[in-house]
């Protein structure tokens, strides 16, 4: 994801420094870094989702984010900005020991961008049994670089 943000110049937000409290159905957890991070979201037209596969599906800092948009589709007051990911173009940038994403994994992350109303727009997979090597996957995080490019031209 580093070389990926590099090429594009685009900001990485590692979920794991912010304080984001799991779903409560009571609300009870609006004071976090949740609100603060989707505002910061929602004001950009393509989104990139990094997160290495475990056991088929997001790492938990990611899974918590995901769940948390809930908030912006059930508060009266976040409604309006939830409805705001309609139309956004999302993409997926992975790792796992596997030579292909898991399809239990991509399915959970294309069936939130279809209820979110967000367009998928491709995907980054690095198998890094091995740890990741930049010459194994220096192509794949260029040509992932230029989809995300092209598609922001498109959005323009």
């Amino acid at each position: 994801m580093d070389r990926i943000a590099s090429e594009l110049n685009i900001e990485v937000v590692d979920l794991a420094t912010l304080h984001l409290s799991p779903y409560d159905y009571d609300h009870r957890n609006r004071g976090d870094d949740f609100e603060p991070l989707m505002e910061h979201v929602l004001a950009h037209e393509q989104v990139i989702f990094a997160s290495p596969i475990y056991w088929y599906a997001v790492s938990p800092p990611m899974k918590v984010f995901l769940d948390r948009i809930s908030d912006f589709l059930e508060l009266p007051d976040l409604l309006p900005k939830g409805r705001r990911l309609r139309g956004k173009k999302a993409f997926i940038v992975c790792t796992s020991i596997c030579d292909e994403p898991s399809p239990a994994f991509m399915s959970s992350l294309r069936e939130t961008f279809d209820y979110l109303g967000m367009r998928f727009g491709g995907v980054a997979h690095a198998k890094c049994q091995d740890g990741y090597s930049p010459d194994v996957h220096e192509a794949d995080a260029a040509a992932f670089s230029a989809l995300v490019r092209d598609a922001g031209l498109r959005l323009g």
